[in-house]
């Protein structure tokens, strides 16, 4: 027998060693399984959504508005630094309005 015979043969023996009714119980249980999913689905999302707040609760409107506003500050300190080298007076203009804002 050669050595790929073999092999197989180990491999599917306790495959064929599986009854019938073993087999009806296995894809019962899944169908049972997939059922119980389906039906309470929107309890299980609503459950997973519990534990990702608790691991990552959301930021409060202050704190959006914080990190909102810190990178518009970014984003015009970005800007400034390349309007420095190519246009200084646009970048003294971009100050001043920084300023005021």
């Amino acid at each position: 027998m050669s050595t790929f015979a073999s092999a197989l043969y180990a491999v599917s023996a306790p495959v064929l060693e599986i009854s019938l009714l073993n087999a009806l119980q296995l894809v019962l249980l899944i169908v049972a399984v997939g059922a119980f999913a389906l039906l309470f689905k929107p309890l299980l999302v609503g459950i997973a959504r519990a534990m990702v707040l608790v691991v990552r609760p959301k930021l409060s409107r202050e704190e959006r508005l914080a990190r909102q506003q810190m990178r518009e500050a970014q984003a015009l300190q970005r800007t400034l630094g390349k309007m420095d080298g190519v246009s200084p007076s646009n970048a003294a203009e971009l100050r001043a309005l920084s300023t005021r804002a």
